[in-house]
């Protein structure tokens, strides 16, 4: 009897941990549809919202890869319930926040707790499923969880708004945490690195300091172009990262292990996740304002009409575990590549009188690729890296991932936003200039503004659909060439022999 109840406790287990991957996913997104509520309570300046938006992304960005490495030090599980109480704290902070300075201030500390969660919930994935099916199926379960997170952000946060306060949508984090801080120590076995380390602390500060620098500069010259402080952040980030590379060459115990991207797997698996995040990110928030101005929406309808896209997410992760065994990796990544490309060109299709139906169409399409690519990504993560390092393997790409996702909202949201007001010309109301959503207030029952308006933000929508298109496609025709280029090599060593 002792293995069935081991086996139902294990997958238990990883409902468990699907909690905190959700909720931190979720939290990137939330903003997206909660954004017109918090600014009509809040107040904040175009820039104060950037920063509110963006600093979720940047903190974690720059924590994940240190997290991992942590957790493999001192225990995982450790790490997870340490994690699970700072995020579920600092949501109430985020929840009550009275002003514009200290929900940013709260945002930053509720990324501190996410970015012990997400990397410790994937490598503790790793340590509980040894049977190869079993830990995809996990890795799958993970997968739709975390990117699917993202796409249910805004759900979720639509249909609280339709009935609670803005703050709401972030104090929901606080009994899932209680929950998971109860149970997980009953459910989780602990695990971490066989043999005691120390950890590299200069490593983390400049590892730190490298992302930090980085993405600010990648987030800010789209949109103000090479301000001082944008190339003193460039600047900071490279010294930083050169500084940091030599240290992990160096040291007897390096934070992380610069041999894992040796593996092509490993490399390409972080490459394209980054790929995904960035792109679906700098879509997710243009399509709310989009469904909610442009198509008068609700926050509740628009959720609703989203509901779609989290079914096509559902529906790619299970191809993933379902043809992983009949396909290789880069077959399945190249698909969901070319799938994540045809919907972008179906957004593309878009102008402002086109039905609804159309862009969903084009986003559901979007997030089946986006779910297989994804899965099978992050399977690829944990089966090229040793076991004792899938901590740091697992911060590494969520690493990568919160970068692509940051880089995505200011590029893609950037370029949205240009085509936007030069569409618009001059003559137009201050604030209808600035925004759709400004359109909107300022116009009123001007007919002519709103339609003009309403064009102009969806040709943003469809140039910035077009720029994640590119990108989409250049790397599925990359994976191709990496694809056959192996395939090749391969037939020469058959022939050698």
């Amino acid at each position: 009897m002792r293995p069935d109840r081991n086996h139902v406790r294990t997958w238990c287990g990883l409902l468990v941990l699907l909690c905190p991957a959700l909720l931190t996913s979720m939290d990137a997104s939330l903003l997206f549809v909660a954004g017109p509520a918090i600014s009509a309570a809040l107040h904040p300046t175009s820039e104060q919202w950037l920063w509110a938006m963006d600093i979720y992304h940047f903190v974690m960005a720059g924590l994940l890869m240190t997290m991992g490495s942590l957790g493999d030090r001192i225990g995982r599980k450790r790490l997870l319930l340490i994690g699970a109480a700072v995020f579920g704290g600092v949501s109430v902070l985020v929840a009550y926040a009275p002003n514009p300075e200290l929900l940013i201030l709260a945002r930053a500390l509720m990324a501190i707790g996410g970015a012990t969660l997400a990397p410790s919930t994937l490598s503790l994935i790793r340590g509980m499923f040894d049977v190869e099916r079993q830990r995809r199926m996990a890795v799958g379960a993970w997968t739709v969880a975390f990117t699917g997170g993202a796409v249910a952000g805004p759900i979720v946060g639509g249909v609280l708004l339709n009935h609670f306060w803005w703050g709401a949508v972030f104090l929901i984090n606080v009994p899932v945490m209680l929950v998971l801080l109860i149970v997980a120590p009953f459910l989780i076995d602990e695990r971490k690195s066989a043999e005691p380390v120390r950890f590299d602390l200069v490593g983390a500060g400049t590892s730190l300091v490298a992302i930090l620098g980085l993405v600010f500069a990648a987030t800010q010259i789209p949109r103000d172009g090479l301000t001082p402080a944008a190339i003193a952040g460039a600047g900071a980030g490279i010294a930083a990262g050169v500084v940091f590379s030599i240290r992990q060459v160096r040291a007897s115990h390096p934070l992380i292990e610069l041999s894992l991207f040796r593996s092509p797997g490993f490399s390409t698996a972080v490459a394209t996740n980054t790929v995904v995040a960035l792109v679906t990110a700098g879509l997710g928030v243009l399509a709310f304002p989009f469904m909610q101005n442009v198509h008068g929406l609700t926050p509740l309808d628009s959720a609703l009409w989203a509901l779609p896209t989290l079914v096509g997410s559902f529906v790619g992760t299970a191809s993933a575990a379902a043809l992983a065994e009949r396909f290789t990796s880069a077959a399945l990544l190249i698909t969901g590549m070319l799938a994540a490309t045809a919907g972008f060109v179906v957004i593309v299709t878009l102008d402002s009188r086109t039905g609804l139906w159309v862009f969903l169409a084009g986003y559901v399409v979007l997030t089946y690729g986006v779910g297989l690519t994804a899965t099978i990504a992050n399977s690829l993560v944990l089966t090229s890296a040793p076991p004792d390092r899938a901590g740091a393997a697992s911060g590494i790409s969520e690493t990568a991932t919160m970068l692509g996702a940051a880089v995505g909202i200011a590029t893609l949201g950037t370029i949205a936003s240009t085509v936007y007001r030069n569409t618009m010309g001059d003559g137009v109301p201050p604030a209808a200039l600035e925004s759709v959503t400004g359109a909107v207030a300022a116009g009123g029952n001007a007919i002519g503004l709103l339609d003009a308006a309403f064009a102009a933000y969806t040709r943003g929508l469809v140039v910035a659909a077009l720029v994640a298109a590119t990108v989409t496609a250049v790397l599925a025709i990359v994976l191709i060439a990496i694809h056959v280029s192996g395939k090749a090599a391969a037939c020469q060593r058959r022939w050698g022999e």
